[in-house]
């Protein structure tokens, strides 16, 4: 079920200028030479019970803004606001309490999971680190979390190896919702599995969002998953936001030519797409010495002399439809 979006709604996270920088440091006294800007200066909301999708190729932020939205990277700048109440501003035990409203769904199924422990010890683990039950209630509790996502109750005396990448990836959809948690960050949560377990994954999280209310921010490269589950889309390139909307309008309307080119390379299964296929050229800049202007004019099939000089503003197109291009 999509979800709409009002201007008039409290968004259940706010995210405001974020910066994400990494020194990097060199010589003999390991001074800070430059900094690898991975995250420069996002905002976006997200809203309760949708589903908001970040897009882009590898290298354009969007693991990193996820990260550091969990504050598992501290980020250099920037508000982070959930429900209110400003998570860079928190200490290391507020910050700890407020953990169990955030949680997330890693890419590897198995590197996520701990291989000495049962399946039934690490959702207790989680359990017990969030205290939102008594502990005679835990193993009901476990048994309750297996069935949510389509595993049995003996299930629970098993190891990770045990298990196929699918059912993996349960598993930590299953660790990720014991805290009863409102928002969940998918961090490529499919990328790992094959083409017929992401359907069912992906169809796992749209039941269970339906069912426990949750909200989820979907960070995906794949442009096919991400129209699947998506209420809206958000594209990153180089550390930036190029554009932003609702699923529909962006893929039957996208008007940044970076967003362009990606739809363009999605396959359409009996159909020709070679004349209408983009190709972009060049590889993505480094992000420790951004292109001056527009990010993407170096490789912009459109780009002025405009577009290498000033920097373009993400400027509302429509109703909850904004993109950065000074073309547009």
């Amino acid at each position: 079920m999509s979800v709409k979006v009002g201007r008039e709604r409290q968004p259940l996270l706010e995210v405001k200028n974020l910066k994400q920088y990494f020194p990097m440091k060199g010589g003999i006294l390991g001074r800070t030479l430059n900094y690898v800007r991975a995250v420069d200066g996002v905002s976006f909301d997200v809203y309760e019970g949708e589903t908001l999708s970040i897009v882009g190729e590898s290298g354009c932020g969007k693991s990193t803004t996820g990260r550091a939205i969990l504050r598992l990277d501290e980020p250099t700048d920037g508000e982070i606001r959930f429900q209110g109440v400003d998570l860079a501003g928190l200490n290391h035990a507020e910050m700890r309490k407020m953990r169990k409203h955030l949680q997330v769904v890693f890419q590897d199924p198995y590197a996520s999971l701990n291989p000495r422990q049962t399946v039934g010890r690490m959702l207790e683990e989680a359990l017990g680190i969030a205290a939102v039950l008594p502990k005679a209630k835990w193993r009901e509790r476990v048994i309750e979390l297996l069935e949510n996502v389509g595993l049995r109750a003996d299930q629970a005396g098993r190891y990770p190896h045990e298990f196929s990448g699918g059912q993996r990836q349960r598993i930590g959809i299953a660790r990720a919702l014991a805290v009863e948690p409102k928002l969940v960050i998918c961090d490529e949560a499919v990328s790992a599995l094959d083409v017929s377990v992401q359907a069912q994954v992906l169809n796992l999280l749209k039941s269970l969002q339906q069912r426990f209310g949750l909200t989820y921010l979907f960070i995906s490269h794949d442009l096919g998953v991400v129209n699947h589950i998506s209420d809206r889309v958000m594209v990153m390139y180089l550390g930036k936001i190029v554009e932003i909307a609702e699923k529909s309008t962006l893929f039957e309307n996208p008007c940044h030519p970076y967003t362009r080119a990606l739809l363009s390379a999605i396959p359409v299964p009996g159909q020709e797409k070679e004349g209408e296929r983009i190709i972009l050229q060049g590889d993505v800049p480094s992000p420790l010495q951004p292109p001056s202007g527009c990010r993407f004019h170096t490789r912009c099939f459109m780009a002025t002399e405009r577009c290498k000089i000033a920097e373009p503003e993400l400027r509302p197109m429509g109703e909850e439809h904004s993109v950065a291009c000074h073309l547009v």
